[in-house]
């Protein structure tokens, strides 16, 4: 499932192609995806994308009159190819541009999305979300500040969006393991020094896969395989079982907020 940095990679193989170029043609073979897509979609014919930008898991595509949100929900991904290059079965939209080349998007489960908002006001699927990670909005004072009195799960309050965007099931894990923070612990239990250990370990992180997702930018011209995934360093997630790389200790999973949660008992308290 594509998280914060395999949506960022895609957003960084696509903003070459993308920006600055005039959208010549649209074409949806299957509008049913999470959500329709809206037939406002076609606005964005003819116009000049001007930016192409992130916001959470959310691409975003800039015009003059409006902008178009592409979310890639559980298996979806973006290619960029030459106009008229054959479609697969599970090769949904192609947004052509003047310039020769399509951004292609496939999507097996059509669990993702493409909107259209105008100008005029916020998509509400922008509203309410909380600061990007990887900004000076996203500190330790703001996530102890927003724990306070929450009994929830730090795990589960951690990949709320509405406290901080982008922080999805495997970095969640993968941050928690590394400020030794157990999974489990009621987020209000969290002390201000744990917060900050805590926000500089989710930014590491997500720095890191970006940077290693960086490497397969050139995935995006290719006609085969799947753009912007690479091969990730994990320390606990998905190694139920096997031993702890700091103490040797067998990982373990459990379920919080129904997403399979891995972690060190000896080293995660």
């Amino acid at each position: 499932m594509p998280e914060l940095p395999e949506v960022e990679v895609s957003r960084m193989g696509i903003k070459p192609h993308a920006e600055g170029q005039v959208v010549s043609k649209l074409d949806i073979r299957q509008p049913q995806l999470r959500w329709r897509i809206p037939d406002a979609l076609y606005d964005i014919e003819g116009q000049v994308i001007r930016a192409v930008k992130r916001r959470a898991k959310y691409l975003i595509l800039e015009t003059d009159i409006g902008y178009a949100l592409v979310h890639l929900g559980m298996s979806g991904s973006l290619r960029v190819l030459p106009v008229g290059s054959p479609p697969g079965k599970h090769d949904h939209v192609d947004l052509h541009l003047a310039t020769g080349v399509m951004i292609r998007y496939n999507d097996p489960r059509r669990f993702g999305a493409w909107l259209w908002q105008p100008n005029d006001s916020d998509h509400p699927a922008l509203e309410k979300l909380g600061p990007e990670p990887l900004t000076d909005d996203f500190t330790g004072d703001l996530l102890f500040d927003r724990s306070r009195g929450k009994r929830t799960a730090i795990k589960q309050f951690i990949m709320d969006n509405a406290v901080v965007v982008g922080v999805g099931n495997i970095y969640a894990s993968e941050s928690l393991f590394m400020s030794r923070i157990h999974p489990k612990r009621q987020a209000g239990q969290l002390t201000l020094d744990e917060a900050n250990v805590l926000v500089a370990d989710i930014k590491d992180v997500l720095a890191t896969a970006i940077k290693q997702g960086g490497t397969t930018l050139k995935d995006f011209t290719q006609t085969d395989g799947k753009p912007g995934y690479f091969a990730q360093e994990l320390l606990v997630y998905g190694k139920q079982g096997q031993p702890c790389s700091v103490c040797s200790t067998e990982i373990e999973s459990a379920k919080i907020g129904q997403r399979n949660t891995f972690f060190c008992s000896n080293c995660q308290k």
